[in-house]
């Protein structure tokens, strides 16, 4: 969506040369475009019948709590080792170079409950692969995806085949 484009800060080399990053950030600040994304992520997530909002740490948790209030949905944090306290359900995913985890309280998802994972970027798909690893490791079923942007030229929805994938803006380089 070119609305929102405009929005977004494009920085060259950064995280590493030769990397184009999208910094959403400009488009957070944005009174307007933010009500707006969130209402057309809002529109999606609802059509998933979601009980719960999964995010994904740390930009996940910009997003999915005020999807869960506008769809009146519980929310729930996936976060990296050692931040939940209490026992908690992990699973490992590879990286490029090594590995990672993520983490989730035990009983945050109930058996058979629907559940809508909200991170800002789908990029190779990974991690958004890894946290419905973790909801259906614990009973849950993943009612779908929701994503702000999407690097199209990674790939990563083909690694959540199967699954209905949203995304508000999509780049293709």
């Amino acid at each position: 969506m070119d609305e929102f484009k405009k929005l977004i800060r494009e920085v060259p080399d950064f995280p590493k040369p030769g990397i184009l990053f999208y910094d959403i950030t400009t488009l957070l600040k944005d009174r307007e475009g933010y009500c707006r994304l969130l209402d057309l992520m809002t529109l999606h997530a609802r059509a998933t019948g979601a009980d719960l909002v999964l995010g994904i740490e740390a930009r996940g948790f910009i997003f999915g709590p005020a999807l869960a209030y506008n769809i009146n949905a519980g929310f729930v944090p996936v976060r990296k080792p050692g931040k939940l306290p209490g026992r908690t359900h992990s699973v490992t995913y590879d990286l490029e170079y090594g590995t990672d985890a993520l983490e989730i309280h035990e009983g945050a998802v109930p058996e058979g409950a629907r559940v809508i994972i909200a991170d800002d970027l789908l990029a190779t798909g990974g991690t958004a692969e890894a946290a419905a690893a973790l909801v259906e490791k614990v009973g849950g079923v993943v009612a779908g995806f929701s994503f702000v942007v999407e690097l199209t030229f990674l790939n990563g929805r083909e690694r959540l085949a199967g699954h209905d994938v949203f995304s508000l803006i999509q780049y293709d380089t």
